[in-house]
């Protein structure tokens, strides 16, 4: 059995920080449950550009308000607690935090650990060395 407390994995290298947010990931590819879960923090008034081309995500909003727009037809859908939505396309989208949104994160295949988005919103797909 894994136990992880969210303030334990802060304190370590789960804890990963890009301009628009920060991820500590509690469970990787390391852990061996097939997927990877992290609670995300998104700044407010940022604008963030994902495109998820090798993972599928699902994500649950804790607290906070924003919205989601998808690139490909322009559709936009408030995010407030207690919305989940999946990328199960693979969607490209901008997600806006009007304030602080916590977020409760599934991304499949399991992230490594330390993936960030790079200048077209992809997390790379890394193998067990990086």
């Amino acid at each position: 059995m894994l136990v992880r407390t969210l303030e334990q994995a802060q304190k370590t290298p789960r804890r990963v920080t890009a301009p628009n947010w920060e991820s500590t990931r509690l469970l990787l590819r390391e852990d061996g449950m097939g997927y990877s879960f992290h609670i995300t923090t998104i700044y407010p008034g940022t604008e963030t550009h994902i495109h998820y081309k090798h993972h599928l995500e699902t994500v649950y909003c804790l607290e906070g308000e924003g919205e989601v727009r998808t690139l490909a037809d322009g559709q936009r859908h408030a995010i407030a607690p207690g919305v989940m939505y999946a990328l199960d396309r693979h969607d490209e989208h901008l997600l806006r935090a009007r304030t602080t949104m916590r977020l409760a994160c599934v991304f499949n295949p399991a992230l490594a650990g330390h993936e960030t988005h790079d200048a077209n919103g992809v997390y790379p797909l890394l193998d067990d060395e990086g």
